[in-house]
């Protein structure tokens, strides 16, 4: 008999949860496959197995936390497919055999089931089937490969497949309703472990770290008359839209090597100056924020890094984001102005020790050096540091140097 364990799946990974298994008792596998998807604090990861054979016992259910080692499931690598019974119970008697038999040369019945031997879909697929009740089965992947993504069972279901899973879905977390003192209704909902990671980290970047904000506003006129200028030949070029992203991202790096221990990290007693450029770029998602990175940036022209950005971004909502994706960043950027909104004070991204908040693009009425008053559009930026090793001087300087990085793209576009 062995044993199908948590594996060693990050540095910084110790536990997660078990989001949803993807095999059954009885099952038959072959070493490799994909058995259960595990919710970690960052991304969903499937736990493949080390072992070929057929599932004699799975130990942790649905919903229930893990941590690495723990044996989650039991496999008899001599076993025969659709075997409940453990090879340690007494086997049946012989007269029961012939029945059994017979039953098995019964027409087996639709149980619903995903067929999940056959189907080849990733873990966000498979949620999003469940939630919309789509037989995966039914639906067509536009992978080469076979393999069905979230777009395609949304696809499917936007189609109105008359074939439905009679599988119920997963069960989620009970939402209790209860009454206050006063009598007014409320709702309570369980965390996600990403959700309650999240509000720890935050907490703990507040309670340790002496963070500070810096603002300073940009006037965006030249970066919007460059991307409409060139946006038709861009685009043509290199099969990939100019936004603002690039322009932010390299602006970014050419103020950090100007001013280097905004690219630091606090080890003990110790600074470590990181003579590398990987930006981080935070993503909202259905399940909160998550901050893919942009590896060696400072290496990549305008095109590259919006190829980059687009493709993590696409990766973060359809939930395939994988644990490199989200590890190593050196500094990270963030876009509020996507909601609107107009200042914020960013909250740092542990370990790393600067974040640049970008906000909404507003016009607003500017006096111009000849003392004159134009309408131009403004944005508001905001870098937090920590006050432990970045001094508000520098944080001042370094947000003023995006500032004319900005304001004069041109240079950055060459030199990007």
């Amino acid at each position: 008999m062995n044993e199908i364990k948590i594996p060693e799946l990050a540095e910084s990974i110790t536990e997660g949860t078990i989001a949803e298994w993807l095999v059954k008792k009885g099952d038959k596998i072959e070493k490799g496959d994909p058995v259960v998807e595990l919710e970690t604090d960052k991304v969903n990861v499937e736990v493949n197995s080390d072992f070929a054979g057929v599932i004699t016992e799975i130990v942790s259910e649905e919903g229930e936390d893990v941590e690495v080692g723990d044996v989650i499931a039991k496999i008899d690598e001599n076993g025969e497919a659709g075997a409940d019974a453990s090879p340690d119970e007494p086997k049946e008697e012989k007269k029961e055999v012939a029945p059994k038999k017979e039953e098995a040369k019964e027409p087996a019945k639709d149980d619903g089931s995903d067929n999940k031997q056959d189907v080849i879909a990733s873990p966000a697929a498979r949620k999003r089937a469940r939630e919309l009740g789509i037989d995966l089965s039914s639906v067509q992947a536009r992978d080469p490969l076979g393999r069905i993504r979230p777009e395609d069972v949304d696809s499917a279901a936007k189609g109105g497949n008359d074939k439905k899973e009679s599988k119920p879905a997963k069960k989620e977390e009970p939402k209790k309703s209860e009454k206050t003192e006063f009598d007014k209704p409320v709702e309570r909902v369980k965390m996600s472990r990403r959700r309650q990671t999240i509000a720890n980290r935050l907490v703990e970047v507040q309670q340790e770290a002496a963070m500070l904000t810096t603002f300073n506003e940009v006037d965006m006129t030249n970066v919007m008359k460059l991307r409409s200028e060139r946006k038709e030949n861009f685009i043509k070029k290199h099969d990939v839209k100019l936004g603002f992203m690039s322009f932010f991202t390299k602006a970014v790096i050419g103020a950090l090597k100007e001013f280097p221990l905004l690219n630091a990290e606090i080890q003990g007693n110790e600074i470590v100056m990181k003579k590398f450029y990987d930006i981080g770029i935070a993503v909202s998602t259905e399940e909160g924020l998550v901050v893919p990175v942009v590896r060696d940036a400072d290496r990549l022209d305008f095109a590259g890094v919006e190829r980059e950005i687009g493709n993590l971004g696409k990766k973060a909502i359809n939930k395939e984001l994988g644990l490199n994706d989200l590890q190593g960043g050196t500094f990270t950027i963030t876009n509020g102005g996507t909601f609107g909104s107009m200042m914020s004070t960013p909250i740092l991204n542990a370990p790393q020790v600067g974040i640049l908040g970008m906000h909404n693009i507003q016009k607003r009425p500017i006096v111009m050096p000849d003392d004159s008053i134009e309408v131009r559009p403004m944005m508001y930026l905001a870098v937090s540091y920590d006050h432990r090793i970045v001094d508000g001087k520098d944080a001042v300087q370094f947000l003023v140097r995006i500032k004319e990085l900005l304001e004069d793209p041109y240079d950055l576009l060459l030199e990007g």
